[in-house]
């Protein structure tokens, strides 16, 4: 069963996103601040990681630079899933080390999980 960590201070996204994986036969594992997704994604290495960037505590940039840093989880595919959508935001995150940039307001439950899918198949 594939781990997929979803680090969204947007309870309502979290839950919606949750139940499709559920349906999906994927383990959801929540985080609603930066600190929290940091603390889990070490303990729990999932398969992948749905990251927003606009968090307390610790914000999404944040979050990226260490996952990337660290041995444990650099090799994890992190999907950043945000309404910043200045060229300059999706720049930083790529080249912190992001797998793919959605702008939510872009791309519905159905896309995110079609994407989801498809960076896990390549992994």
């Amino acid at each position: 069963m594939k781990k997929i960590l979803f680090i969204e201070d947007e309870e309502s996204l979290q839950r919606a996103m949750g139940s499709m994986l559920e349906q999906k036969k994927m383990q959801i594992l929540k985080a609603l601040n930066g600190e929290d997704g940091l603390n889990i994604a070490k303990k729990e290495t999932p398969d992948l990681i749905l990251l927003d960037l606009i968090l307390p505590k610790k914000n999404g940039f944040e979050v990226l630079g260490e996952l990337k840093k660290d041995p444990g989880t650099k090799d994890i595919p992190i999907i950043v899933l945000t309404n910043l959508e200045g060229s300059t935001d999706i720049e930083r995150a790529l080249a912190l080390g992001a797998t793919t940039y959605l702008v939510k307001a872009n791309y519905t439950l159905e896309d995110i999980m079609a994407k989801i899918e498809s960076v896990l198949e390549h992994k």
